[in-house]
């Protein structure tokens, strides 16, 4: 059984205003990214499904050329290999839940 928790574990440094905590299973990952206002967007595109859920903050999530603006409750669905970043609003570090699939095995906290 794998078991951890969030408060206890160190986040990662992603890019400057960007860290991450990520944990995952045999088929999925989950990565609570912390954004802060101000960083660098940063466009991409990978091959794993993404759901987004904004547990805090604010966001202009852009997909390809078009874009939404997401806030705590918000969710939405990034299909694999599909260009997209989130932009942060306001003056708020943005707390984002990612949902990723299949697995991503640099994402695990514990390895």
């Amino acid at each position: 059984m794998k078991v951890a928790n969030w408060t206890a574990m160190e986040e990662v440094f992603v890019r400057e205003g960007v860290t991450r905590k990520g944990f995952t299973g045999e088929g999925a990952t989950l990565a609570l990214h912390t954004l802060q206002p101000g960083h660098e967007p940063k466009p991409h595109s990978h091959a794993y499904e993404q759901i987004v859920y904004i547990l805090s903050g604010k966001v202009k999530f852009h997909i390809e050329d078009n874009f939404t603006i997401l806030e705590e409750g918000g969710l939405l669905v990034v299909p694999p290999n599909v260009m997209h970043y989130a932009e942060v609003l306001g003056d708020e570090p943005v707390l984002n839940l990612d949902v990723f699939t299949p697995k991503r095995a640099e994402y695990d906290e514990q390895g």
